[in-house]
């Protein structure tokens, strides 16, 4: 069996695979949790603690809060301790080849090339590997970023953040606490707080109200030069000149389908998303499997996120020892609020 990807979710798999005395191998291009590592320094995880544990193992709190982005990776560095995960790290998969009874996985790790055979496939490989690009004059410089790490940079500069969702009210808030002149610019006519963090929207909106940050809703921008960023009106077409030091392209994120195809997996839909049997998380592909949020694609709503996916380690293991496969005890179509 090869397990590639390293996220809770395939770490999880890991767990149940080497309790159910499976034979496998695991491979991570990345580090543990490599999406993960890529969040805002200190950022809080939208789920209670409870929701996020994964193969039984509680996630320790002092408290009843919410986990950071730091707690949470020295978690899931525990977990692997913990069950003694042998993970094949920074280690790339470049070739998913099937024949009449198996697969043959090609890797590349520090310019060598590895090859395994196994007789399974679970791709547990995430939905957030690269950021949405808007495709616009200025997109490449260097003073624009899809990523937001920690708000120093940007104290007594003036920041342009697109998006309205958490990431983007989440920069924009941190930013603003850190001395920033913070703009925001949103395609809809208000913040949908279905898609922000309930702790974070009231501050966000007093700020707003307060003037402290200031917002150009039904616009989207069409070009960055190096101090400035032109807006379109989506009403009128009219077009808006903001003056920014940085800017924030917080629009979200596009799954990478690359194994996927190798695998000959068929894809459906704007998302992209693997054909799979819902009972068991096989796939169009006799033999290979998908967990986590790699099940959904690019998602452009979220509705695919770790609490929810779970079950999908114990239809997996069901299928390969011919249990019959467990209910779904989730049913969230958006993470914990």
């Amino acid at each position: 069996m090869a397990l590639i990807g390293a996220g809770p979710i395939g770490i999880e798999c890991a767990v149940a695979l080497k309790r159910a005395g499976v034979d496998y191998f695991h491979i991570e291009k990345g580090q543990v949790g490599q999406t993960i590592s890529w969040f805002p320094h200190m950022m809080r995880f939208f789920s209670s603690a409870d929701r996020l544990a994964i193969a039984g193992v509680p996630v320790p709190r002092t408290d009843e809060s919410k986990c950071t982005r730091e707690e949470y990776l020295a978690y899931l560095r525990s977990v692997v301790l913990q069950y003694g995960l042998d993970i094949h790290l920074y280690e790339e998969v470049t070739g998913i080849d099937r024949d009449d009874s198996s697969f043959t996985i090609t890797s590349v790790h520090r310019g060598r090339t590895h090859t395994y055979r196994a007789s399974s496939v679970i791709l547990a490989t995430g939905d957030m590997h690269r950021a949405r690009m808007l495709g616009i004059p200025g997109e490449d410089l260097a003073h624009v970023s899809h990523y937001f790490n920690e708000p120093h940079r940007y104290f007594r500069q003036r920041v342009l953040v697109v998006g309205s969702r958490n990431s983007a009210v989440e920069a924009a808030i941190r930013c603003h606490r850190c001395g920033a002149d913070v703009t925001m610019s949103c395609r809809g006519d208000a913040v949908d707080p279905t898609m922000v963090k309930y702790w974070i929207l009231p501050e966000l909106e007093g700020f707003l109200r307060r003037d402290e940050i200031a917002v150009h809703y039904r616009t989207e921008p069409v070009s960055i030069d190096n101090d400035k960023v032109m807006l379109k009106r989506l009403d009128t077409g009219d077009m808006i000149e903001v003056q920014a030091d940085f800017v924030l392209l917080m629009v979200g994120y596009t799954a990478d389908t690359t194994l996927y195809r190798l695998a000959g997996i068929d894809l459906t839909g704007p998302e992209q998303r693997p054909e799979l049997n819902e009972e068991t998380m096989e796939s169009s592909v006799p033999g290979v499997y998908v967990a986590g949020t790699a099940t959904a694609g690019s998602q452009q709503l979220y509705g695919v996120f770790v609490e929810n996916c779970h079950v999908h380690v114990k239809r997996i293991i069901a299928s390969l020892t011919g249990s019959p496969p467990p209910e779904n005890p989730y049913h969230y179509d958006y993470p914990e609020s």
